[in-house]
């Protein structure tokens, strides 16, 4: 029998990854054009529409509420004294309604976290410490729940209604005109969402910037331009977990029959949370609203993992929530655009199956052309050139809208490493898939869940409202 040639073998192999990454890249650039082509078009019809009206509103000209109401704000946190009394202090410095509570729901056998918001808090009224009756970590829902129990109790005693529930972690920093948005946004809608503004973590090292900040591209595209186009074509829009209010009646009709309105049995209870409520016929609304000192955006900022590891792991509960959880427990209902965006939701396998044939090809073809070069033989790697054409385009302009896009909510230094992120991500995309898959077998296997949480940090600096 002859032996096998193994720059042959290379070659093939190369050659047949690489078509499949080409055909799936292109299936994928496609509908990202799509979604790029509906936003550039919404946003070309809104200047056309509204160009003559009065300058865009921000948050010193937005309406009143027309019943102002009492908002409470549930974070949850387990093993979170890191960070945790620095949001609470910044919420207690900066946050401008008249009538809030904050609720922090901890565990028992977590005393550092309770001690730090009681320090924190050093007795102010506004902060309520919610400890749980079972050990952590149960599910990030289980601890809402909790929250949810207190601040009926509390409601009982007082005979004052909450108005809406606003959803923060523990990380973040809280914006000071967000709840009197919040305030007046809720009365038209039965959920209201404000971006995420991400701030890269300083002070660990270059690599750890490079880390923390692939993710300034991935959400200022996401809240600049993919949650927008959801809203415009009519499907559901989902909760990030921070940032978000929603209507007290709402999570009431939620919660009946159950200990509260989060479901514990799932790893991404803010992201299911938007879905339902649009099943229920409730509006979600997402509000890119300028603050009142012309500063940025009304958003939540918050650090994200600045190493691999936490990175893998935070994307990889995304994907196993998101992608395969959510695939059984959520299903296909919708019309034809809830369907396209819950499609798109849930790719993210396939995407990191993709990249990953994308970089195996690149390898074999890259050691495969060595081999050739020190044999004396011709390289021999070839896909369709009009395909490779249409790749390198939509390439480009990927690139091209990440890149603006993150220059639109960050600067153009970060702009400028856009690429460096994209490959980072993709890295990160192709390694929380396989963990994925794990924790979904699992997950099948035992059916119990845990809070498969990632460490935090709060910028050392607590900047203005952005």
């Amino acid at each position: 029998m002859a032996s096998l040639d193994p720059i042959l073998a290379l070659e093939t192999g190369a050659r047949e990854l690489a078509l499949f990454a080409a055909v799936g890249f292109l299936i994928g650039g496609l509908d990202d054009l799509l979604v790029d082509l509906i936003w550039i078009g919404r946003a070309l019809w809104r200047r056309r529409a509204f160009h003559h009206l009065d300058p865009r509103a921000d948050a010193a000209t937005l309406p009143p509420p027309a019943h102002p109401g009492h908002l409470a704000i549930f974070v949850p946190a387990w093993q979170e004294a890191a960070v945790i009394g620095a949001m609470v202090e910044t919420a207690l410095a900066r946050l401008r309604h008249p009538d809030w509570r904050l609720y922090v729901g901890c565990y028992p056998n977590d005393p550092g976290t309770a001690a730090a918001i009681a320090h924190a808090a050093n007795g102010d009224p506004h902060v309520r410490i919610v400890v749980g009756d079972k050990p952590g970590p149960t599910t990030k829902a289980g601890c809402l729940n909790w929250i949810w129990q207190a601040m009926l109790a509390d409601e009982a005693v007082s005979g004052v209604p909450v108005k809406a529930v606003v959803l923060h972690d523990a990380e973040d920093i809280v914006h000071a005109d967000e709840l009197a948005l919040f305030d007046a946004l809720i009365e038209r809608a039965a959920m209201v969402q404000i971006p995420v503004h991400v701030v890269p973590v300083h002070g660990h090292g270059r690599w750890a910037e490079l880390v923390s900040g692939h993710y300034c591209g991935e959400f200022a595209e996401a809240h600049g331009k993919q949650v927008v186009v959801r809203e415009a074509v009519g499907a559901a829009v989902p909760s990030a977990g921070v940032g978000c209010a929603i209507a007290r009646p709402v999570l009431a009709a939620m919660a009946q029959g159950r200990d509260g309105p989060f479901d514990p049995d799932s790893l991404t209870e803010d992201y299911e949370l938007g879905l339902r409520i649009g099943a229920m016929g409730g509006r979600g609304i997402f509000v890119r609203l300028p603050a009142i000192d012309g500063h940025g955006l009304v958003a939540v900022r918050a650090c994200f993992p600045h190493t691999m590891w936490g990175s893998v792991k935070q994307k990889s509960r995304w994907i196993t929530g998101i992608s395969l959880a959510g695939w059984d427990r959520l299903g296909w209902r919708g019309g034809l655009a809830e369907r396209w965006m819950r499609l798109r939701d849930r790719r993210a396998l396939l995407a990191a199956t993709v990249l990953a044939a994308a970089y195996a090809a690149l390898a074999a073809w890259g050691l495969g052309s060595a081999m050739a070069l020190l044999a004396g033989r011709p390289v021999a790697v070839s896909i369709p050139q009009p395909l490779v054409t249409a790749n390198l385009a939509l390439l480009g302009w990927r690139v091209a809208m990440r890149a603006a896009f993150t220059a639109r909510a960050h600067n153009w230094r970060m702009a400028m490493l856009t690429p460096v992120h994209m490959v980072i991500g993709n890295i990160v995309a192709i390694l929380a898939a396989r963990r994925a898959l794990l924790l979904y077998a699992g997950l099948v296997h035992h059916g119990r869940l845990r809070w498969d949480k990632t460490a935090h940090v709060f910028p050392a600096t607590r900047p203005a409202a952005p």
